[in-house]
This record gives C-alpha cells, sequence and structure tokens, in this order.
C-alpha cells in the first residue's frame, strides 16, 4: 500500500516527501527501499545494503524486516559506524542494535558488522572498505544526526572529499549528547570517545541513498542542509547535491522548513 506524503517537494537535486507521522515516514521509506532491493536481485542475484542504526531509524527497521517481498537471502548487509573500544554486547553497540531490532527477525545472505575491538585499527578500516568495494552499494539507508552529521562525520571534522572510505574518527560532543539524550547512555562519561565510521564519498557512493529524519530535536539540523548553505559545518547538507537520494521527513522534523 503506498503512503501518500502531506507536503512534496526538492531542493536542489534532493527530492523530499514530509509524511504525517514517523510511522508513516518508515513504512514509505521502507517500501521505497524494497524496490530497489527488489530491482537489484533481479538484476544481478543479490543486493547489498548499508544501514545506519539509532532511533530515528526504528520505524523504518520495523516496516523493512515485514516487506513481504524482499529474499533476505540475497542481501549483504553493512552497517555504518561503530565506537572503537565497546563492549560489542552493549545495547549501544551498532551492530548489536541490528541484531535486536532487524537480524533477530531476518537471515540475510550475510552481514559484516565493524569490529568494536580491533587491534590494529588502521588495518580493520582498510578491510572494511575493501569489503564495501568488492561489494557495491545498490542502497545506503542514513539519517541527519542533531548536528547534521552523516553516520560520525561530524563537523568540524566531516570531508566532503575525503580520500578514504573508512576511517576512525574523534566523536564531537554534540554527537555524544545525542547518544544520551537517545537513551543509549547513562551519562556522556559513558560515551566512547572516538568510532569507526564509513566516510561521505562512501555513503555517496551507493546507486541510491534513503535519508530518514524523523523527530523535532531533527528539525533545527533538517532547516541548516536544506536551507543554509551547502558545507560540511552541515553534512547533511552534501544530500543536495545527490539525486539519486531522497529524504524522508515528518511533520515535526520538517516544521522549520514548511
Amino acid at each position: 500500500m503506498t503512503i501518500i506524503p502531506v507536503h512534496e517537494t526538492t531542493v536542489d537535486q534532493l527530492p523530499i516527501t514530509v509524511y504525517q507521522t514517523n510511522q508513516a515516514l518508515g513504512a514509505a521509506a521502507a517500501e521505497e527501499a524494497s524496490r530497489i532491493i527488489h530491482h537489484a536481485v533481479r538484476e544481478k542475484g543479490q543486493a547489498n545494503i548499508i544501514l545506519a542504526t539509532g532511533n530515528s531509524q526504528l520505524t523504518f527497521l520495523a516496516a523493512l524486516r515485514q516487506m513481504p517481498d524482499i529474499d533476505w537471502a540475497a542481501l549483504n548487509l553493512f552497517h555504518m559506524d561503530e565506537y572503537i573500544g565497546i563492549d560489542p554486547n552493549h545495547p549501544a553497540s551498532f551492530p548489536n542494535f541490528l541484531r535486536r531490532r532487524l537480524l533477530a527477525y531476518v537471515k540475510p545472505k550475510a552481514f559484516y558488522p565493524i569490529p568494536s575491538r580491533a587491534e590494529n585499527i588502521e588495518t580493520t578500516c582498510a578491510e572494511y572498505a575493501g569489503l564495501l568495494r568488492a561489494h557495491p552499494a545498490d542502497l545506503c539507508a542514513l539519517g541527519y544526526g542533531e548536528n547534521g552529521h552523516l553516520a560520525f562525520n561530524d563537523p568540524p571534522f566531516a570531508d566532503f572529499d575525503d580520500p578514504v572510505w573508512v576511517k576512525a574518527i574523534k566523536l564531537a560532543e554534540a554527537s555524544r549528547r545525542q547518544q544520551v539524550g537517545e537513551g543509549h547512555f547513562a551519562s556522556i562519561d559513558d560515551v566512547p570517545t572516538h568510532a569507526i565510521t564509513l566516510t561521505i564519498p562512501a555513503l555517496r557512493a551507493a546507486k541510491r541513498v534513503l535519508a530518514m529524519v524523523p523527530e523535532a530535536r531533527k528539525a533545527g539540523a533538517v532547516y541548516r542542509a536544506l536551507r543554509m548553505p551547502i558545507s560540511e559545518d552541515c553534512p547533511g547538507s552534501i544530500l543536495r547535491r545527490a539525486p539519486h537520494a531522497h529524504l524522508f521527513l515528518d511533520q515535526e522534523s520538517a516544521a522549520k522548513i514548511l
């Protein structure tokens, strides 16, 4: 069933649809993701997808795992960031998040987690970049952080022309505080200070990019990404140069642009 948006527009090259609720947003994005996946599997027998984690992705993942036409056994799943040093069983671990929110319900062909306790971080980053290049992404599903980040490419460290696809980074305080605000950690002192992230060129290299950005707490990031100049000060703004992307908002996150 097609979910009807309450508003549609385009900013530069980026198509944007606004839905009445977070649940409607997630359902609509899952429908589009299902079509992208189905097309890739039909064309080449498998699909490679990169998934984000975090509260903004909950309705999308819940709807995606219920899509009846997805051949999960033909899917290779990747994700886009992980804290360095975190216990793999910690509730805030991103592979663990995907295991609880998606992989407990579906069985893909393969899941490639970013290891949190690698002995050599540079080697880990290079190996994960190699996996991504060997499995060109058909779909990247992501969101904006409250500071406009994509994955863990935070301002002022984000680089639209990053020469690598995967790297270790220091987390901005705004990102760390967001993790506390979302309930993943009890205090900012508990949040790791460093992480491994896919870079912006790696995310944009996917054939299709779907960005799901619900909730009122993201309204400021949406405004900066769509109404302010395209800049690494708001990494999400780069999607305005991505005609292969699609931004999904709900009425709360779109409140400052409507």
